[in-house]
């Protein structure tokens, strides 16, 4: 009897660990407790003056209060030491593509891979894109569903990566830039085409199918692009109707709308039918900044991609692009600095930049470079930060959660070496990530106060 008892206890207590092991919460969600971080520097709101010796309390992934000195907390509660350190929050890319990266794969992925496996890859760019500091951005554009499931996935603490907002499939007119191009007739009538539509009543509809599957935001390409495979330049696509069609039923369903537009007369277009902002516009002039500063429109550059890929053409014909067919290339090479020179005129007469990169043309990862660029346009540091923290919260309709770091806000961390008031390339090596109040990265781990 007493074997069977212990025999029967034994298998008690197994099954019970067991138990225990299954009910384990994911392996990133959110820790319990307190968290007291040790700040040397904090900037805890860009365009303000950094504060020095801070403590930040975070609990349940929040902000709940940031006082001076340098805090002992309880028993339980963990101690991050950042006194060393210039912390920041945590950065924000509005333009990002985390399912491809030009230079790798081939165009018969397209037609050969599964959601699946796109989601796969997309995970190894997320992870990229966390680990250089950046703990939210959002995804312009991707076929099928691999995005919402990753983005549910980070979300509920199962991957890594920083929260996104998805825009699923682009917005755009037959033959547009977001269309399909390149593949032999009967390919393209099997491919599925759920963000194309034409007119006003079919792009009220396309609005409202990305909605209904779960967009975050809505992207629409309101001209043609640089990189479509087709002789149709770079010109409005749309019509101003259509424009005005998707621009009021996105905010009708509680959507920001953003267009990919080039020419200025595109970009005038979606800016006179209600955009919230306007990605790229390469070739704006100074009618067209005067417009962006009567509607209020944020712009989002992506300046450094031209950079990565090649600004002049024989860096452009040795990079990832080198082999891109006559009707991709000469639009490439077109390019040259009019990102640059288009960011600086903007800057110059006070349009509202917030930061993308259209990662994935350029390296995911590399993202941060952006930063350095538009102190290269003639912006401040202090701009810049804030152009990939505050604004691109507000750009992005998000400031009520992310962007700074005050209480009720989460706990969206990165610390840097140096200060990048002193030297903008200190954004190009975080030290410490933090997102959720979940630590990514750090060169210490977190102390208990003794027993």
């Amino acid at each position: 009897m007493r074997r069977i008892l212990a025999s029967t206890l034994a298998l008690l207590l197994c099954l019970s660990a067991a138990a225990a092991d299954y009910h384990k919460p994911p392996e990133f969600a959110t820790p319990e407790g307190t968290t007291i971080i040790h700040a040397g520097a904090l900037l805890a709101v860009p365009g303000t003056a950094p504060q020095l010796e801070q403590s930040i309390i975070v609990r349940n992934g929040l902000i709940v209060e940031i006082r001076p000195g340098y805090l002992e907390g309880g028993k339980t509660d963990r101690v991050i030491d950042l006194s060393g350190k210039f912390v920041m929050p945590g950065f924000i890319d509005l333009h990002v593509h985390l399912t491809s990266q030009a230079g790798t794969g081939s165009k018969l992925d397209f037609v050969t891979q599964s959601d699946a496996d796109v989601a796969f890859t997309a995970l190894m760019y997320a992870r990229r894109t966390l680990m250089a500091g950046f703990t939210t951005v959002r995804d312009l554009g991707s076929e099928g569903n691999a995005m919402f499931a990753l983005r549910d996935a980070i979300k509920a603490g199962k991957v890594a990566g920083p929260k996104i907002l998805v825009a699923g499939y682009a917005i755009t007119p037959t033959g547009g830039h977001a269309d399909i191009h390149g593949y032999r007739q009967e390919v393209l009538d099997a491919l599925p085409s759920s963000g194309v539509c034409d007119g006003a009543d079919g792009c009220r509809a396309a609005v409202r199918r990305q909605v209904k599957r779960g967009a975050d935001v809505i992207k629409v390409t309101a001209t043609g692009g640089v990189l479509s495979e087709t002789a149709t330049g770079t010109g409005q696509q749309f019509t101003d109707e259509e424009l005005r069609a998707i621009a009021e039923t996105a905010h009708s369903l509680g959507r920001k709308v953003t267009a990919h537009a080039h020419a200025a007369a595109g970009i005038e277009a979606a800016l006179n039918a209600g955009f919230d902002s306007i990605e790229h516009a390469m070739w704006a002039d100074r009618d067209t900044m005067k417009l962006f500063l009567k509607k209020d429109a944020w712009l989002i550059p992506t300046i450094y991609p031209i950079t990565a890929v090649g600004d002049t053409p024989e860096k452009m014909r040795a990079g990832p692009f080198g082999n891109m067919p006559p009707s991709v290339m000469e639009k490439l090479l077109r390019l040259g600095r009019q990102p640059k020179d288009m960011g600086r005129l903007a800057h110059s007469m006070g349009v509202k930049i917030a930061l993308g990169t259209d990662s994935g043309v350029s390296p995911h990862g590399e993202n941060a470079n952006e930063f350095v660029e538009y102190v290269g346009i003639g912006m401040t540091a202090v701009e810049a930060l804030g152009a990939g923290t505050i604004d691109a919260a507000s750009a992005g309709g998000i400031d009520n959660r992310v962007g700074s770091l005050e209480p009720g806000k989460a706990a969206d961390i990165v610390a840097l070496d140096e200060s990048p008031l002193d030297d903008i390339h200190a954004v190009l090596e975080p030290r410490f990530i933090m997102r959720d109040g979940v630590v990514f990265k750090d060169s210490k781990p977190p102390t208990h106060n003794a027993q």
